[in-house]
């Protein structure tokens, strides 16, 4: 979310290496894991946020796939890379699947660029999520994306970041005007429990950083305004589609979900 930098920063945390941390991996600093352990050790349950995101966000990129013909991704807010990121997961079904990732945390760029060097269907812009044009138009998204075809736009655990003062509806608006019809939209987000969880949470990453809000599944659903939303709507991000037995939504029933379990959902819109 922070502007563009050419180095790493280690005494500083970063958003994304305080993910990577949480989910396990090994790409962070003390800074970043002291600021980790706050969630581990004085809100027992809350890694389970980001593991329901990321699971969350593989089952979008595998719906996606699975039921539109859409093949190229932008991935906004991408974060550092992990097991199964959205190009793994769309070009194992289909190789001539585009993506471009989003980031500017320097860390991200380094570890991001290597990864995908050897893979001439993505790239790694490092603009601002809160600079959409300046996202569209890079050279390298104007390379990769034909917005001429639809486009799934991916909101992964990234709208959250944007606070009400920098337009966080504007920015979806500005990817909605962009792409044809037949595009999807991805939204993973803090979802307000008005709860202790959620107020010490919120506490924690707005102290940190200066950012990190919880919306309520209404507004949430009017990030989205102009789209529509499909089955089955705004709800929790481990209920999304899930796979597992009684997980999904096809009559098994709700499952028992933890209270952190509840705290992030997921939603999918198409533009008609």
């Amino acid at each position: 979310m922070t502007g563009e930098s050419s180095s790493i920063d280690s005494t500083r945390p970063s958003i994304a290496r305080v993910y990577d941390y949480l989910l396990g991996g090994k790409d962070n600093y003390a800074v970043d894991r002291e600021i980790g352990d706050v969630f581990k050790r004085d809100l027992p349950g809350s890694v389970a946020i980001a593991f329901a995101n990321r699971a969350a966000l593989t089952r979008a990129v595998r719906e996606i796939m699975a039921t539109t013909g859409v093949r190229q991704f932008i991935d906004l807010g991408s974060g550092l890379p992990t097991a199964d990121n959205v190009h793994q997961v769309a070009q194992r079904r289909a190789p001539e699947a585009r993506v471009v990732y989003v980031d500017t945390d320097p860390q991200v760029l380094v570890h991001g660029r290597a990864l995908l060097e050897e893979n001439d269907r993505t790239r790694v812009v490092p603009v601002d999520v809160r600079d959409p044009e300046g996202i569209r138009n890079h050279p390298d998204t104007r390379e990769l994306i034909d917005f001429g075809r639809p486009v799934a736009v991916m909101f992964s655990a990234i709208l959250h970041h944007v606070n009400d003062d920098e337009d966080p509806a504007g920015i979806v608006r500005y990817w909605r005007e962009q792409v044809p019809s037949g595009s999807h939209f991805f939204v993973s987000h803090f979802r307000s429990g008005n709860n202790p969880e959620t107020a010490e949470a919120e506490k924690v990453l707005q102290a940190t950083f200066g950012r990190g809000r919880w919306r309520t599944d209404a507004e949430i659903a009017a990030l989205l305004d102009g789209l529509e939303i499909l089955e089955p709507g705004i709800v929790p991000a481990p209920l999304w589609h899930a796979e597992a037995p009684g997980e999904a939504w096809n009559g098994g029933g709700e499952p028992e979900l933890t209270v952190w379990e509840r705290l992030i959902a997921a939603g999918m819109a198409r533009k008609p």
